[in-house]
C-alpha cells in the first residue's frame, strides 16, 4: 500500500488531516451552519455573563477573580468566514484569559454577512472595544484585540479603525490565521489539496458575501492586506500554519508590518491546516499554540 502524498505534507500529530474536507461553508450550507453554530449563544457562559452594548451588540465577559483594579482587558473576535459563528466560540479562551492572566475577556456577538456586510460587524466590533474600555474595572491603555480566521480580519481592521478614531488605542493584537485579502481569491496557483475545511471556494463566498454587491472599490478596513500605512500600530502576534489558504497573505502582513516599524512576532506552525487548533484541540500542535499565544498576551498584558 503506498503512502498518501497529500497526507505527508501535514504534522503527524493532527491526525485528523487526511479526512477532513477541503470545504465545509459553501452558500449552500452557510444557513445551516449559522444556525448550527449560533446555538451557543443561547446558552449562558459558564462562569461569565452575557451584557448588550447596544442594540445590536453584546458581549459575553468573563472577569477574574483577583482583586487588582484596574485590569487589563482582551476583546475577542470569532471566526466564520465572515458568515457562521457566536460570541460563544470564544468563552474558552476567554475563560482562560480571565483566570491565567487576570483580564476582563469580552468575546462580541457581531452581526453576520450577507445580511449584515461591511461596514457594519466592524462597527460592531468597534462599539464592544468602546464598551470593553469604558467599563470602570479595565485599564483602557492595556487592551489587547484577538481574533481567529475572519475574526483575525475584523480585529486587525478594529486595530486600524481605532488607530483613525483615536479614541481607544489597543495596546496588542494576536491574529490567528487571519483573513485578511479579498485578492487571495483571484490566485490561479494554489495547491488546493493541502487545504483543509476553508478552501478558495469558501474564500471567494466569504469574501463576496461580506464586502456585498454595493462595493466596487475595496476599502482597506474591509480587507486589511489593502491598507497601505501600517505605522503606529501596536505590537503584533500573528500565527498561522503553513497548509493554510491565509498563509501566504499572513506572511506578507507580518513582514510589512516589521517594515512599518511594528513589533511584530510571526508564528508559523508547519504542517497545520486551518482551524486546526480547534478541530484537534488536544494534539500537540494545538496546546503549544494556545501555550505561544498566552505567553504573547501575558508579556503585554503584565506591564
Amino acid at each position: 500500500m503506498t503512502s498518501d502524498p497529500v497526507a505527508t505534507d501535514f504534522d503527524p500529530a493532527l491526525k485528523l488531516a487526511r479526512f477532513l474536507p477541503r470545504t465545509v461553508i459553501t452558500r449552500q450550507t452557510a444557513g445551516l451552519l449559522r444556525r448550527l453554530t449560533g446555538l451557543g449563544a443561547l446558552v449562558p457562559p459558564k462562569g461569565g455573563e452575557v451584557v448588550r452594548c447596544d442594540a445590536n451588540v453584546s458581549v459575553r465577559v468573563f472577569r477574574p477573580t483577583a482583586p487588582e483594579i484596574p485590569r487589563p482587558g482582551v476583546l475577542f473576535i470569532h471566526g466564520g468566514g465572515y458568515l457562521i459563528g457566536s460570541a460563544a466560540m470564544g468563552d474558552g479562551m476567554c475563560r482562560n484569559i480571565a483566570a491565567q492572566l487576570g483580564a476582563v475577556a469580552a468575546s462580541v456577538e457581531y452581526r453576520l454577512a450577507p445580511h449584515h456586510p461591511y461596514p457594519a460587524p466592524l462597527e460592531d466590533c468597534y462599539r464592544a472595544l468602546r464598551w470593553l474600555a469604558d467599563q470602570p474595572d479595565v485599564d483602557s491603555s492595556r487592551i489587547a484585540v484577538v481574533g481567529e480566521s475572519a475574526g483575525g480580519g475584523l480585529a486587525a481592521a478594529l486595530t486600524l479603525l481605532a488607530k483613525e478614531r483615536g479614541e481607544v488605542l489597543p495596546a496588542f493584537q494576536l491574529l490567528s490565521y487571519p483573513m485578511l485579502d479579498d485578492r487571495t481569491t483571484k490566485r490561479t496557483d494554489l495547491d488546493e489539496s493541502r487545504f483543509r475545511v476553508w478552501s478558495p471556494r469558501s474564500n471567494r463566498y466569504g469574501w463576496s458575501a461580506y464586502l456585498g454587491s454595493s462595493i466596487t472599490d475595496v476599502p482597506p478596513l474591509a480587507a486589511p492586506a489593502r491598507y497601505e500605512d501600517l505605522t503606529g500600530l501596536p505590537p503584533t502576534w500573528i500565527g498561522v500554519g503553513t497548509n493554510d489558504l491565509f498563509y501566504d497573505e499572513d506572511v506578507s502582513y507580518a513582514k510589512r508590518l516589521i517594515d512599518a516599524g511594528v513589533p511584530c512576532t510571526l508564528f508559523e506552525v508547519p504542517g497545520a491546516y486551518h482551524g486546526f487548533d480547534q478541530i484537534e484541540a488536544r494534539s500537540t500542535p494545538a496546546r503549544d499554540y494556545r501555550r505561544e499565544q498566552l505567553k504573547a498576551l501575558a508579556a503585554v498584558l503584565s506591564t
